[in-house]
């Protein structure tokens, strides 16, 4: 019995590892981060911010299909909320209220598969309704408004499901 499990185990892995390779691409390029209307000042905190962005449409590249890359350019970022510094507090805090502090993004992509361009364009992403509709991230994550606008853009252009899983 033990060997048969050990088999099957084996197998799902192999599985895996196969579609994993025969996935899609993403590649993320950030465009004068510094000039971005609403990220931290600090470029630590600013970096961390760039890093799991990058880190969530690397996620969604295997929703693409073998053999295509998508690159992407992000142009602009204003996070959910407003930022107000706090005195007796080395961070500032980040305060949502749900009126005109939506988070919105300005990108251009380019999508291709074996040097032809499928499709390609700039958009301006935004969730107007972010403190009103459903979230599946976690209260403890710092893009949690940003992945859903992400996630709804990559499936309107790229057929990918929405609200996947954070890693």
């Amino acid at each position: 019995m033990k060997r048969q499990t050990r088999f099957w185990i084996a197998a799902a892995l192999l599985l895996a590892a196969a579609g994993a390779a025969s996935a899609g691409e993403v590649t993320v390029k950030y465009q004068d981060p510094d000039k971005f209307s609403d990220v931290p000042f600090w470029e630590q905190d600013r970096d961390q911010v760039l890093k799991e962005l990058t880190a969530h449409f690397e996620h969604l590249a295997p929703q693409l299909p073998a053999n295509q890359q998508l690159s992407i350019t992000v142009t602009d970022i204003d996070l959910a909320g407003r930022v107000e510094p706090r005195r007796r507090s080395m961070h500032d805090v980040r305060i949502l209220r749900g009126g005109a502090d939506w988070p919105t993004m300005e990108l251009q992509y380019t999508l291709q598969q074996e040097g032809k361009v499928l499709a390609s364009g700039t958009d301006r992403l935004s969730n107007m309704l972010y403190l009103d509709r459903m979230n599946h991230y976690a209260g403890g994550d710092s893009l949690r408004y940003e992945k859903p606008m992400v996630d709804e853009w990559f499936k309107k252009n790229f057929g990918a499901p929405t609200q996947l899983s954070s890693k």
